[in-house]
């Protein structure tokens, strides 16, 4: 893709507005979310950067889209018959003691975002747990903030845990094995301490629980189907054995995807539907938004100054810390289609740090990754109001703990 030098600014124009909906999360007087504002900044980019229509589909980065598509079907599955509830229902019934059940609580969900869609995680586990909670008298919102950021961290240990993830593992050509090795020790630590740090809140007193009916609505379940559940286990483990060999990853799932699409229970619709198409237009527009910045030059010449101002960026620590604010300020999603544009992933370390420090940041506030909005949402469809600065005062003491082991960790392994 190339960028006239007359339209430069224009295209930087748009990149800005782009990146600034992204941190908003709307626009003022329209009904725009996240997606539509992505998709916006790329036709913008593909009509003023001159970029054909081919040159704009060129952009996207295919494999990981293919990836994202695979697991989204794969995920499907598993929920329509029954699998998650399943879990979720077990879950719940170990509320004996509150500890124990926290702990189980973060463990268990930190395990199944590595090798899940944390996403559905979290939508599926966030009701369930919460009307356990409250039947039995206990204030649930240290609970599912924990929930939440047990996801995001959990999703750290693998590069499939989450969607931003596929994305660096893609371009970085990152060894499933050896980043998931890297990764375990601060992922390992880092649910520890949101158990303590959950623990802590709860016993120092929750925030007050404020309910809201008017938004209550019961939670779409599915029963359980042991054979089918056990057909989407099989194939999810054939899928995460074969990651282990040279067969391409988006090959893989798209296989696994296919033999679900096959399904003599489940309809195409029904599994398409599950698929979450806003994800992936949001990946596909900002693969677009981001080639045409990166077109104009303007992103080499940002790594320059910061390279003269003392901050080098391939730095694992300088890195933790630029994808973890970004992470914070727009997103997690979206400052990962930004960062590896700007910062080349050429040694594995950088692309190590990148993907568990998105990961890790997600947990400052809750528009800082989609399932700290996902639980927030959900709770509130069962009346319970989780306000922006609750879920502050557990997901920054997280946050600045668990990035200090990621750097730690870091500068104990080196580059």
């Amino acid at each position: 893709m190339h960028v006239p030098f007359e339209q430069r600014p224009v295209v930087l124009a748009i990149f800005v507005l782009t990146y600034v909906g992204l941190a908003i999360g709307r626009i003022p007087g329209l009904r725009l979310n996240r997606t539509g504002i992505a998709l916006l900044g790329a036709i913008g980019m593909m009509i003023f950067s001159g970029s054909s229509t081919e040159q704009t589909a060129s952009s996207v980065n295919w494999p990981t889209i293919f990836l994202l598509f695979g697991f989204f079907v794969i995920s499907a599955q598993l929920r329509l018959s029954g699998f998650y509830d399943r879990l979720a229902a077990g879950i719940s019934r170990r509320l004996g003691d509150p500890s124990s059940f926290l702990l189980y609580l973060v463990v268990v969900t930190a395990g199944l975002s590595a090798f899940l869609n944390n996403d559905i995680v979290c939508y599926v586990l966030t009701p369930v747990v919460a009307s356990a909670l409250v039947q039995k008298g206990i204030n649930p919102i240290a609970y599912l903030i924990a929930l939440a950021a047990a996801s995001n961290i959990g999703g750290a240990a693998t590069l499939i845990g989450h969607s931003q993830n596929m994305v660096i593992g893609t371009l970085a050509g990152l060894s499933f094995l050896r980043y998931l090795v890297w990764s375990l020790v601060p992922v390992a630590v880092s649910v520890a301490v949101t158990f303590l740090v959950a623990k802590l809140a709860h016993r120092a007193g929750p925030p007050e629980l404020r309910t809201d009916d008017t938004d209550s609505e019961a939670s779409v379940t599915y029963a359980f189907d042991r054979y089918h559940a056990g057909k989407g286990v099989v194939i999810l483990g054939a899928v995460l054995a074969l990651f282990f060999t040279s067969i391409p990853r988006e090959v893989t799932v798209l296989v696994a995807a296919g033999v679900h699409l096959l399904s003599a229970k489940f309809r195409t619709d029904q599994l398409l539907a599950l698929v979450d198409w806003r994800i992936l237009l949001m990946f596909m527009a900002l693969f677009v938004v981001s080639a045409a910045f990166q077109a104009t030059g303007y992103g080499e010449q940002l790594v320059r100054w910061m390279d003269g101002v003392g901050f080098d960026p391939s730095r694992p620590a300088n890195l933790a810390v630029l994808t973890g604010g970004l992470s914070v300020l727009i997103g997690n999603a979206p400052a990962v289609m930004l960062l590896v544009k700007l910062v080349p992933l050429v040694h594995a370390t950088n692309a190590y740090v990148m993907a568990v420090a998105n990961s890790f940041a997600g947990n400052a506030i809750v528009t800082s990754s989609l399932a700290n909005i996902i639980v927030v949402q959900q709770a509130r469809r069962q009346g319970i109001v989780i306000s922006f600065g609750a879920f502050a005062r557990l997901g920054i003491p997280i946050t600045l703990a668990t990035m200090g082991v990621l750097i730690g960790w870091a500068a104990i392994l080196g580059p």
